[in-house]
């Protein structure tokens, strides 16, 4: 469990790096971004590549990009 929390948190701070959005991120929304980005890259494509607490690493950070440029597009169009 908490492997899989550090290693959401590591997704997520490698997602917001990649998208510029990590510097407004706090620790829980790096943790939410690496978690629900893990879930929504193995669902869109597989578990390939290298895993890490049952993540495959690859296709989660992928995830994670989509999912925080997605929620960062909804809460710009928010304000």
């Amino acid at each position: 469990m908490i492997w899989s929390l550090i290693v959401g948190a590591l997704i997520g701070l490698i997602a917001g790096a990649i998208t510029k959005k990590g510097s407004s991120m706090g620790w829980i929304a790096n943790i939410l971004a690496g978690l629900v980005g893990s879930f929504v890259g193995q669902a869109l494509l597989g578990t390939w590549g290298p895993s890490l607490a049952g993540m495959a690493l690859i296709p989660s950070i992928i995830g994670a990009v989509i999912v925080v440029a997605v929620v960062s597009f909804v809460l710009s169009k928010m304000n």
